[in-house]
Parts: C-alpha cells; structure tokens; sequence
C-alpha cells in the first residue's frame, strides 16, 4: 500500500472511533463520597434553604398558618426582638392572631380602591453557611404593597433575617428565626454586618 492510503485508513479509523465514542452512552449520574452515605451536596443543601425561606414567606403572604408552621422543627423559635415564641403551637397562635391583609383591607376596600390591596414578601441578599445537618443564614426582607387608593405597588417595609435552621428527616426547617424591621425603632438591627 502507498503512504498516501495507509494515511486515509489510519484518518478514517480515527475518525469512526472519534464518533463511536461521541455517540456512546455516557453516564451521567453523579456518584460522590457524599451521596454514597446519603448526604447531600451544598448546592442541593442550599437549594432546599432557599426553598424553605420562599415556602416562609408564602404561607405568611396567603395567611396559611399549617404550611408557616410546617417551616419551624416542633421547638422552633420565632423571635421578633422584644417578643419571642417557641414550639409551633404558640408560633402558630400569633400567626392566627395576626390580622390577615383580607381583613386589614376589609374596610378599606369598601372605602376607597378599585380591588383589594394585597401585599408581597421577598427575599434577596441571602448569605449561608452549612455544617453539615445545622445552618446559619441572613437574609434582607422586603415588602410590597398596594394599599392605596390606586392600588400602585409600593415598597413599604424592610429589614433582615438571622436564620439557624437544622435538617430533620431531610428536610431543612428554621430553628430559630429572628427578624428584624428597619421600619420600627424597637425592631431595627444591629449598625455591625449580620453576615460574615
């Protein structure tokens, strides 16, 4: 055979191996030190934290105290400087003795705007740190709102979370949740940085 020829087999054997390999089944699990003792990752970890915090604030947005509760292990804290209560029984009867935004509004509606004013938490600037089934988090809060008489959006509430959450049966669940509200004087934080 000439040069010339064995050249193009040995090109053309490379390249049906080239795509053999490239068409091949690949495994694409993940297999680590971790997940073979059941644990998780700090993405998977810090995914299901961040789920936690949203489940939080739309149970407290939609006035649904099984799912608020459902946040905190059975001897969680909910502290709001000055005012602290433990264990989901009595988280839940403060959240039941909170005046929802339907009944806040209530007279309100007849009065004055189109529609009910409602009013929306949201999480951002969220900071954690995982050891292993505890963790530590901070977080900013704000709140929207639109009762007004023209129902326009406004920001009117701030402040931030110092979270400790612990992971019970798989599922993380705030130990203790301390908030703080730059809109009250009683209730604002720290001048230091909450974070780390």
């Amino acid at each position: 055979m000439g040069k010339w020829m064995k050249l193009s087999l040995c090109a053309i054997a490379s390249l049906c191996v080239m795509t053999m390999m490239s068409c091949a089944t690949v495994d694409t699990s993940v297999s680590s030190y971790a997940e073979e003792r059941g644990q998780t990752s700090y993405g998977e970890d810090r995914a299901q934290i961040e789920d936690l915090q949203a489940r939080y604030m739309f149970a407290l947005d939609f006035s649904d105290p099984d799912a608020y509760v459902s946040t905190f292990t059975e001897d969680g804290i909910l502290d709001i400087i000055g005012m602290k209560w433990q264990g989901r029984e009595a988280i839940r009867e403060i959240f039941e003795r909170m005046p929802s935004e339907g009944e806040e509004n209530a007279a309100a509606e007849e009065a004055e705007g189109p529609y009910p004013a409602t009013g929306r938490h949201n999480i951002t600037n969220i900071v954690v740190k995982i050891d292993g089934d505890t963790a530590v988090g901070r977080a900013y809060w704000f709140h929207y709102g639109n009762d007004n008489p023209e129902r326009k959006a406004v920001l009117n509430s701030y402040g931030y979370y110092e979270d400790e959450m612990v992971k019970v049966n798989g599922e993380w669940l705030f130990s203790k949740r301390v908030i703080y509200n730059e809109q009250m004087a009683e209730w604002i934080g720290s001048t230091e940085n909450p974070s780390w």
